[in-house]
């Protein structure tokens, strides 16, 4: 016996502690771009796609962004939820590419290098085309080197040595391609409608071009004389009174609707007559201030027929001096206004459509600046008409109808939603200007011999034709396609039966040009294949600049005279651009009419590019280019607000990059309800930081416990104990439900899945119960064995579940196990498990781990008095026994459990081995060993 005063040995160096140089702090931020330089050094991807070859192709096509600018939080959340799609069906042994690329056409891009020339007070139009369009390909390109790198930052790993790019020439020449496989289909017209129009950029744009704010108008009532009503002779000289919010588009009027069966007032105040809707008579009266000094009856809109009124500036003659006639509209309602709405074809779509049926054609008096032409009788030569101060209350046109006896009321505060520019933010209006457009209502095929379609309201058999229309075969293929979430479908539904024709033209000079030549007297376009083919090729070899810089004649060939033909001069809409990518990506990186199996991208990309690329495939293909489409929300700021440098709350992904590193940002990114809006801010990384730390402790935990871990160790699952069974049971049951949320989507539920798992089933219990083995059972004893199996089953099943998301963490643990320069975690593919045992042992096993809680609750008050100072201490009795008394105390760390009525806790009198700390009936004295350390020591 040693002497009493004698120190107690420490068997510190006899105890399996766990060893490995993986460090805690991850210290991301210094790390990854090592990791990033390495896979680049190695060509991961190119490597990938080789050991990949002949597998089962998976497509993810990429959206493209704009190259003008620093990637934002939006494009950070939309590429990182794309790479790990890819990267998990990578992992899942697919062949799953992945071809980044760039909208490099286009109004952004043009704008841009508008303000530079803006800044130097040059003036953009006096510049050469050809120049024009090499500035904006020079900006672009420098934006898209730039974004390259910051999206591989990121961890996105893609084809990045080759991406697509839209202003390639290859690209533009299909776009050409596939605008004329439009023309040959005869499913392009060229006609006068109204669109929407930015006086600002002086272009048309479209509704994805487009965003709502509100603001505060000025809203007036007019007067115009009733010249003649054969219904109804009485109303000769009274004032029908019309109401707009738009006081520019008086100017232009032409008629006026009305509702045939809504009653309408004809009274008079102060010596003057008036007809207003009858409902609305309260709200006229009140922003007028006339009242109903007398009743001169009531009467049905239709005495309204045959009726025609003078415009107020009827004086100024000609195009003024014309009646203006009373036309029905069934657009028409008693919700506001006077019942009587004021038609100005140039500017209103109701408007152009019923003034066409009856005779009447837009005028085109304001021009591509806002301005009204400068031979116009009135306000002629002066604009604009989105300026305030213009057509305000106290503006020159409510100045002149004041002055004329019409104007009623004028008041600068009628606040509405109203389109602006997205891009220059200014106000837009409705103009009628010759554009192309794609009709919705058309059979592919009509009229194509005769070169041009006619204008749907020239149709006379309701749009059916010879086939489908552009919009049934759109809806059709909607339902075709599955839509992630689900409710997404009803979306897009609602907006393709409702949009309008395709306006696919646009007055700038940056894209690809309409390439058509239109005959100058019959006003068709060319339909000939020869020609086309020639202008494709001259594409492929000059890219879309050559159009501008073409011999013609040549591109006509023998059969066709210049002198016939005009070349078009507008560009096409960007968004048939990217909604073409279909064609030049995935057709022609993998073959004519392969598709994409999913297309993921924000939910206002119902109204871009997934309704763009829908409606450009059905025309020319007569289907969907997708299997699948994944709608995902916005990134706000914590306080749920959309980010705004105006607001200082754009929260920038380099900055989280640089100080916490790329895995913390993709582990946010899918952790979020992301088919909701998401948000980010301190609290929200501190949180996903929380999780990251968790998880790599996990995985520091598996390289110290593997340390040395062998072949020769591994042992048979039918040799090993009842809980590294139940754990096998648990991986399984996790790999299954892993799969399925990855197969749907469902990564923020993947994340959770993962971490749940490490945290609750490993860090909380199961190496907690075993690293009393782990650190003092003999090597070669089989419960020590049947864990280290099972951690290394662990181990490459989490590194692989891990890597689609925390793709660095992931390789920096797989090198620290299994170093290799040429090797890669990202080479691995789905972990195959051990088979797990038979029985299903999780009732019991939750049974257990129930009573652990309650036991571990139990002894909290004691540890809390000093009465015991772990759980090692603790003497234990328990209802119920799922296991026997020693099983059931090893796995709830205490020296001894017994039944007995209750969960009940008091202090063992067993003493402490010296080595493993168990209290244990053997030990004679504290400091003494237990029979099995005694046995390993020895």
């Amino acid at each position: 016996m040693p002497d009493e005063h004698e120190p107690a040995r420490d068997w510190r160096d006899t105890v399996f502690l766990p060893k490995t140089d993986f460090p805690m702090k991850a210290g991301l931020a210094a790390k990854e771009p090592a990791i990033l330089a390495r896979w680049q050094r190695i060509g991961l991807y190119d490597r990938l796609r080789e050991q990949r070859a002949g597998r089962e192709r998976w497509i993810l096509h990429d959206g493209p962004p704009y190259a003008n600018g620093d990637i934002h939080m939006g494009h950070a959340m939309n590429k990182v939820l794309k790479d790990v799609i890819v990267r998990s069906r990578s992992l899942m042994g697919y062949d799953a590419p992945y071809v980044p690329g760039w909208d490099c056409h286009g109004l952004p891009i043009e704008w841009k290098v508008e303000e530079a020339y803006r800044a130097k007070k040059l003036d953009k139009d006096q510049v050469p085309v050809a120049q024009f369009r090499a500035e904006c390909r020079a900006y672009a390109e420098k934006w898209v080197d730039v974004q390259k790198g910051e999206f591989e930052r990121l961890g996105v790993m893609g084809d990045w040595a080759d991406p697509y790019l839209t202003m390639k020439y290859e690209a533009e020449a299909t776009i050409a391609a596939e605008l004329l496989a439009f023309a040959e289909t005869g499913q392009l017209y060229r006609g006068a409608k109204p669109v929407m129009w930015s006086p600002v950029e002086k272009t048309a744009l479209a509704e994805a071009e487009v965003e709502y704010e509100d603001i505060v108008s000025t809203q007036i009532d007019v007067g115009f004389e009733i010249a003649e009503a054969p219904e109804a002779p009485e109303l000769v000289g009274a004032l029908a009174v019309i109401w707009t919010t738009t006081p520019w588009t008086i100017p232009v009027n032409q008629a006026l609707a009305y509702g045939p069966s809504f009653d309408y007032l004809y009274f008079g105040h102060e010596g003057r007559r008036f007809l207003v809707a009858e409902p609305l008579f309260p709200a006229f009266s009140k922003r007028t201030g006339i009242g109903l000094g007398e009743f001169l009856g009531l009467m049905k809109g239709v005495v309204l027929e045959g009726a025609t009124a003078r415009h107020p500036m009827h004086a100024l003659g000609g195009f003024f001096a014309r009646p203006r006639p009373f036309l029905q509209g069934e657009f028409v309602t008693t919700d506001a206004g006077t019942g009587l709405v004021h038609m100005a074809p140039d500017h209103g779509e109701d408007d152009f459509l019923l003034c066409k049926a009856n005779g009447l054609d837009p005028v085109f008096a304001v021009d591509a600046a806002g301005f009204y032409r400068a031979d116009w009788a009135w306000l002629g030569g002066q604009g604009s008409v989105i300026n305030k101060k213009f057509v305000g209350a106290d503006g020159p046109i409510c100045t002149d109808l004041r002055e004329a006896g019409a104007l009623l009321a004028a008041s600068d505060d009628f606040r509405h939603s109203y389109p602006h520019s997205w891009r220059s933010k200014a106000k837009v209006i409705f103009r009628c200007t010759p554009q192309w457009f794609i009709p919705m209502d058309l059979s592919a095929g009509q009229n194509a011999a005769a070169g041009i379609a006619p204008q749907p309201s020239e149709r006379t058999d309701g749009g059916r034709g010879n086939g489908p229309t552009l919009r049934e075969l759109a809806l059709d293929a909607i339902a075709r396609t599955q839509w992630v979430p689900p409710r997404a479908e009803n979306r897009i539904r609602s907006m393709v039966e409702g949009r309008p024709d395709w306006v696919i033209s646009r007055q700038r000079a940056w894209g690809v040009p309409i390439a058509l030549y239109v005959h100058r007297q019959t006003g068709q376009y060319l339909n000939d294949a020869a020609v086309n083919a020639r202008i494709v090729a001259a594409f492929r070899q000059g890219g879309a600049d050559a159009w501008f810089t073409a011999d013609h004649q040549a591109l006509l060939g023998e059969a066709h005279d210049l002198a016939d033909y005009e070349p078009q001069s507008d560009i096409l809409d960007v968004w048939f651009d990217s909604g073409s990518t279909h064609s030049f990506v995935v057709e022609a990186r993998y073959g004519e009419g392969t598709r994409a199996n999913l297309y993921v991208e924000g939910s206002d990309q119902h109204r871009g590019w997934f309704q763009s690329s829908l409606l450009e495939s059905c025309g020319t293909r007569g289907r969907a280019p997708y299997d699948a489409v994944l709608t995902h929300g916005f990134a706000l700021d914590d306080k749920g607000r959309k980010m705004s440098k105006s607001l200082g709350n754009v929260v920038d992904p380099l900055k989280i990059i640089g100080e916490s590193g790329a895995d913390i940002l993709r582990l946010w990114a899918v952790s979020t309800d992301y088919f909701e809006d998401v948000r980010i801010g301190k609290e929200v990384l501190a949180t996903a930081s929380d999780a990251y730390r968790k998880l790599r402790n996990t995985f520091r935990y598996l390289l110290g416990a593997l340390d040395g871990f062998d072949e020769a160790e591994r042992l048979p699952v039918t040799q090993m104990p009842e809980l590294e069974r139940y754990m096998l049971h648990l991986v399984h049951a996790l790999d299954l439900e892993l799969r399925e949320a990855a197969k749907g989507f469902e990564f923020n539920r993947y994340v959770r899945l993962l971490t749940d798992f490490c945290n609750e089933d490993l860090s909380a219990f199961f190496f907690d119960v075993r690293k009393d083995s782990l650190y003092c059972d003999a090597p070669g004893d089989p419960t020590r064995r049947a864990y280290r199996t099972v951690l290394d089953v662990m181990f490459h099943a989490l590194v692989r579940y891990s890597a689609p998301v925390l793709v660095f963490t992931a390789e920096e643990v797989w090198q620290a196990r299994f170093p290799s320069e040429d090797g890669s975690v990202h080479y691995l593919e789905w972990p195959e498990l051990p088979e797990a045992a038979a029985e299903d042992l999780s009732q019991r096993w939750l049974a257990v781990r129930r009573l652990r809680e309650r036991v571990t609750e139990a002894i909290e008050p004691l540890r809390r008095e000093k009465t015991i100072r772990s759980s090692n201490e603790a003497a234990v009795t328990v209802p119920e026994l799922p296991l026997d008394a020693p099983a059931l105390a090893e796995a709830f760390i205490v020296a001894r459990v017994t039944p007995g009525d209750t969960v009940d806790v008091t202090r063992t009198d067993y003493a402490k081995c010296g080595r493993c700390w168990r209290h244990l009936p053997e030990v004679p004295a504290d400091g003494a060993l237990c029979a099995r350390c005694d046995a390993v020591v020895a």
